[in-house]
């Protein structure tokens, strides 16, 4: 029982409230998270587009995205974390319910461009916000712990959609706006504004520092880590656009495909929270390129895969990489981020995923229809080589990029910015943490 408890205390103890706020939302909005993952099936089977043209729709969500974060980042250094997050999740919420309205195909496309859009202007600012309130000796375990609501919430969103489903799928994006809402909902009564300045007070609208995106232009070190992250992206967004239509390829339904991508969600409950102490003391970089090798062999296997059996082992090994993947990045990208442009930083490297989110579907779809299903998923694996093999170049320069962030060690104040008020028992649960907090997306 001691070491249980130890075992709670060492993973979950000592974060402030802040955080267990912000874990919450995530959990909430992730349990009714139904839409992008059904998304692909929705629009070839209930809408009766072809594969290319779901491709395109997918890819404009990505796009969109793409926008999403770039403004968001800019967004969270100028106006804050808090009201750029309660505008993407109340537009998200606003959106989700008209593309689930939509008909002809050139709305449902607007419906995802716009979508996009706002879903992703959040994550720079969660992302900053996280960063913000948790100290570096506890990023490790908050972002897998994050994470981990993620997956729990992702597991039985999958499950539960496979079956909502079947009752029209008008439901799944009234109960993912629902979500959202409610997200929004906690950040507007129970988290307070978290943005900082490294040189004292800060004169409410002043602009983020200048030259800012020339300075991320010239940092080669995060471009190429932003491009890794890319390439490890194009390949595990294949799971929601091709993976869905390769299982009704060969024969399986809706409801079994939510059924097996679970899996990917139950794996990281069960295991994610132990991660932090498998990976820790362990070289970055290594750790990075083992998840790259091992999420490629994953997806590369899916080109033999014709059961439902078969399907379920890949998605368990590319979870894998995933798991080691996901709490090494997130540490990483927060010490690679100068404290006076972390927004633009957490923009930027959102806007990796994004294009992958744009370009996935869409050459997904032309590998699989020009080159064959088998070409497509042996590709998928081709590209988790060559990115194991460029974190094991590039590791050494991030570090030393790291250290040097590390050891300019800014002081930091909090902004003085306008809010709405809140309940004041919720101001002082927001106020009253003497640690910072930080989770990962």
């Amino acid at each position: 029982m001691r070491t249980v408890r130890g075992w709670f205390q060492e993973t979950a103890g000592g974060l402030p409230r802040t955080f267990w706020y912000l874990w919450t939302g995530t959990l909430i909005n992730r349990l009714g998270s139904f839409i992008l993952v059904f998304l692909a099936i929705y629009l070839t089977q209930e809408r009766d587009f072809s594969a290319s043209q779901a491709g395109l729709v997918i890819g404009l969500w990505g796009v969109g995205g793409a926008v999403g974060t770039t403004v968001g980042g800019t967004l969270t250094d100028r106006w804050g974390r808090r009201p750029t997050l309660l505008t993407a999740h109340l537009g998200a919420a606003t959106m989700m319910v008209a593309l689930g309205l939509a008909r002809p195909l050139w709305a449902v496309a607007v419906g995802a461009l716009l979508l996009g859009t706002f879903a992703e202007a959040a994550r720079p600012a969660f992302g900053a916000m996280m960063v913000d309130v948790v100290p570096e000796k506890d990023r490790l375990r908050a972002f897998s712990l994050n994470y981990w609501a993620i997956n729990l919430g992702f597991a039985c969103a999958a499950v539960l959609a496979g079956f909502a489903a079947q009752a029209g799928y008008l439901l799944l994006f009234l109960v993912d706006a629902t979500t959202t809402v409610v997200t929004a909902l906690i950040i507007f009564t129970r988290v307070r504004e978290t943005r900082t300045t490294p040189t004292g007070p800060v004169v409410k609208g002043a602009p983020a520092p200048a030259g800012a995106l020339r300075t991320i232009l010239a940092d080669r070190v995060f471009l190429g880590f932003v491009a890794l992250n890319l390439l490890a992206a194009l390949v595990f967004l294949q799971h929601i656009s091709m993976l869905p239509i390769a299982m009704g390829d060969s024969g399986l339904s809706p409801a079994t495909y939510g059924s097996v991508i679970a899996l990917n969600g139950v794996l990281i409950v069960v295991g994610q929270l132990f991660v932090p102490r498998l990976i820790r003391g362990r070289s970055r970089s290594h750790v990075l390129a083992l998840a790259a090798l091992v999420m490629g062999v994953g997806f590369g296997l899916t080109a033999f895969a014709d059961t439902v059996w078969l399907y379920g082992l890949t998605v368990l090994i590319w979870t894998l990489g995933e798991m080691l993947n996901s709490p090494s990045n997130a540490t990483l990208i927060a010490e690679l981020s100068p404290a006076a442009l972390r927004g633009r930083y957490q923009g930027v490297f959102s806007l990796s995923w994004q294009l992958a989110g744009a370009a996935a579907p869409i050459l997904g779809g032309l590998v699989r229809e020009h080159a064959g299903n088998s070409a497509l998923w042996l590709g998928c694996a081709g590209i988790g080589v060559v990115a194991a093999v460029a974190h094991l170049v590039s590791g050494p320069a991030r570090e030393r990029r790291a250290a040097r962030l590390r050891a300019v060690g800014t002081t930091v104040t909090p902004v003085t910015a306008t809010r709405t008020p809140a309940p004041e028992a919720a101001e002082a649960a927001a106020t009253s943490p003497a640690e910072p907090v930080r989770v990962g997306s």
